[in-house]
């Protein structure tokens, strides 16, 4: 039987958000708890061992999930340094993304921070390998979740029926944008904070501002949004960012703002 050539590692991780058949590796990165999984093909059990130990070493010996398979390929030459050399350290900066390696053809993708560093972790794994292997950088720099929140709620109030915590068909309308914004994002941390105007008892207001908090939360938790990576508070009147001397600052300070938790 003539063994097929190395033909790709697939490497999939998932950055504090990650990520080659030769092999192949799903999963996050960073301060995510969820596995590193690397798969595929390598040509014998010093690269397997090799690859092993570099994931390890970047992700941690409980994240990374063995589903490599031994034997049956002709990799190129020094194929194994050179891709366990590629696995830098930057990596783990990566979110959601793929590192694949086919052949000498390297592709790599998923979300970074910056532009800068978009660029310095392609660099980095070019200069692991040699001149022989091309990389085609499809990394893209994400988008920041509190300024997509802050543009996606720009100019629009959550509403609420007079004195109570049920949405309106309006405020319902706002959450759904929301909703499309966050789905774009790596299920963020968030606090829901509800706020009132000074109108009334303060503590009568803290908790209405508590309770239009967690409505919010329980209709975004149905719309998808996972419950246990969002929080409610009911700030009440404590925090005005208006005068509540005048109807449209009492306006402006009766709100839901959302805030994203590093």
């Amino acid at each position: 039987m003539i063994p097929k050539l190395l033909s790709a590692l697939a490497l999939t991780l998932a950055m504090s958000s990650g990520y080659a058949q030769p092999a192949a590796v799903r999963g996050r990165t960073g301060t995510s708890d969820k596995p590193v999984i690397i798969a595929g093909t390598v040509p014998d059990e010093a690269a397997r061992a090799a690859l092993l130990t570099r994931l390890r070493e970047l992700y941690g010996a409980t994240r990374v999930v063995d589903q490599l398979e031994v034997g049956g390929v002709v990799p190129p030459p020094n194929w194994t340094q050179h891709v366990t050399a590629a696995l830098t350290a930057d990596l783990v900066q990566v979110r959601g993304g793929e590192l694949r390696v086919n052949g000498t053809q390297v592709a790599l993708r998923g979300q970074v921070a910056n532009e800068a560093q978009r660029q310095q972790i392609a660099s980095d794994i070019a200069t692991a390998l040699n001149p022989a292997y091309t990389v085609n950088n499809a990394l893209t720099v994400a988008q920041d979740p509190q300024r997509l929140i802050d543009q996606t709620l720009a100019n629009r109030v959550v509403e609420f029926e007079l004195g109570a915590a049920t949405l309106t068909a309006q405020g319902v309308a706002v959450l759904d944008k929301l909703v499309a914004a966050i789905a774009t994002l790596e299920a963020p941390w968030m606090q829901v904070v509800g706020h009132t105007d000074s109108s009334g008892d303060r503590l009568a207001n803290i908790g209405l501002s508590l309770a239009r908090a967690e409505a919010v939360r329980h209709y975004l938790a149905g719309k998808g949004i996972p419950a246990d990576r969002m929080s409610a508070l009911g700030a009440g009147p404590d925090r005005p960012v208006a005068s509540n001397a005048t109807a449209e600052g009492r306006a402006r300070n009766r709100r839901i703002e959302f805030h994203i938790q590093e």
